[in-house]
């Protein structure tokens, strides 16, 4: 396969796959709570999906990095088909909490599987290829896809459930399907070799794992620092993106419209779009990956305090879309800077460790910022949330210190209208070998 190939593979798997998972998105609090559950137990609910998939990072990464990341891919797919038929079921026979919270596990454990899979199988692919382009804007590029599937997805999840709460549910369960079939076609192992795994040596593997997470990453200043901002944003934005269904809605004293509901999630993935468009044009002129980080993270902190501020329904949703804008930069940036600071061989275990670490921030932050919604306030919850991830800021401060030479988007420097055009200094065009020989970048 050529890099395009590759390139155009991703992004249908990734825009397939983000289809099939956004139909539930925009009305996944409020199915809960019409299934039974109260605010709180709503979040409890989230908690525990965010604290399955900590707990089980290690060990579905060991699949991806022994069997291959398709064969991880693929058990994700399935797994979170069975999982989101069982929250049909639940509902259907008024399961209750706990109920909900064993389906929660089990798409937990879905997710994990799939985290860190894909773009390990990628960057590993690319490379292979020869790859020459800039990894940012393959990163935006996905995300830009995965932003108009869930438009798609979101607007229809909201419509579905319009119809009925549960219909999103066995949509999604039925594109699942469809894309499980779409990556047995597509989707092969490049530029890295499957080996085999016996159950028996499971626990030298996860210890092996677990090494090579700290060592590779934990123990890499550059990457421990964007692991700890993973965890302190993970605190705010997993509770943030399912309260705003109840919250707005109540703001605009339509509770029951859940047609709004998806609208609403459409726009947040147009506003996601907007920020991986950002980075498509900066990544072309501005030449720190540090910049656009520090800008992102302060726009998103205050907008977000912004949104628990905000009495109106029409100054809220603003703030909130302009937090996805932020996030729509942060996120494919961070991405690429954190890629090319790890070896080909622990890429999937290193961004599953990174996926583990933002997991706790989110369970706790759930849970937390849940309980503060009950006895208080949703709004005061967004004032706190805001509050807690201004400290991201100090975080990438030190980080732009490091002067870590991946901080530098390649081949930017010297265009006509570069930095230096935009009243920022102009850095070097250097090439880039963090592994000391190991791996070009790509």
């Amino acid at each position: 396969m050529t890099s395009r190939n590759i390139v155009h593979s991703y992004l249908t798997i990734s825009g397939t796959y983000t289809l099939s998972a956004s139909l539930i998105w925009g009305v996944n609090t409020l199915f809960l709570l019409d299934a039974g559950l109260d605010i709180f137990g709503v979040f409890v609910t989230n908690a525990v999906f965010t604290g399955s998939m900590a707990l089980f990072e290690i060990p579905t990464g060991v699949l991806a990095d022994t069997w291959g990341r398709r064969a991880s891919f693929l058990f994700s797919v399935a797994i979170v088909l069975v999982g989101t038929l069982g929250y049909v079921g639940v509902a259907a026979w008024q399961g209750g909490l706990w109920m909900f919270c064993l389906m929660s596990v089990i798409l937990g454990l879905g997710y994990t599987f799939y985290s860190g899979a894909v773009e390990a199988w990628l960057v590993d692919a690319l490379h292979a290829t020869n790859f020459s382009g800039q990894l940012d804007q393959v990163f935006a590029r996905g995300a830009m896809v995965s932003g108009a599937a869930m438009l798609i997805g979101t607007v229809g999840g909201g419509l579905f459930a319009s119809l009925d709460m549960a219909l999103p549910f066995v949509v999604r369960a039925a594109l699942l399907a469809i894309v499980f079939c779409i990556a047995v076609f597509t989707m092969n192992d490049i530029g890295f070799t499957p080996r085999a795994l016996q159950v028996t040596n499971l626990p030298k593997e996860m210890r092996i794992v677990a090494q090579t997470s700290i060592r590779h990453g934990w123990r890499e200043p550059s990457v421990r620092l964007l692991m700890i901002a993973s965890f302190i944003q993970a605190i705010f934005m997993a509770w943030g993106f399912y309260a705003w269904q109840p919250y707005f809605l109540d703001l605009l004293g339509k509770k029951e419209a859940t047609w709004i509901a998806g609208i609403i999630a459409a726009l947040i993935s147009l506003s996601t779009i907007v920020g991986n468009t950002i980075v498509e044009w900066f990544t072309r002129y501005c030449g720190r990956r540090t910049t656009l980080m520090l800008w992102a993270g302060g726009i998103s902190a205050i907008a977000s305090a912004g949104v628990g501020i905000a009495t109106s329904f029409w100054l809220a949703v603003p703030l909130y879309l302009l937090v996805m804008v932020a996030m729509g930069v942060m996120m494919p940036v961070k991405q690429a800077y954190m890629h090319q600071m790890i070896p080909s061989e622990q890429r999937a275990t290193v961004i599953s460790f990174d996926s583990l670490i933002g997991s706790v921030g989110s369970a706790g932050g759930q849970a937390g910022l849940g309980y503060l919604s009950k006895v208080h306030s949703i709004s005061l919850g967004y004032i706190v949330g805001g509050l807690v991830t201004v400290l991201v800021l100090p975080v990438q401060m030190v980080l732009r210190h490091l002067n870590n030479p991946v901080d530098v988007i390649v081949g930017t420097a010297g265009r006509k209208g570069g930095c230096s055009a935009q009243g920022i200094p102009e850095v070097a065009s250097i090439n880039i070998h963090p592994f000391d020989g190991e791996e070009d970048n790509t």
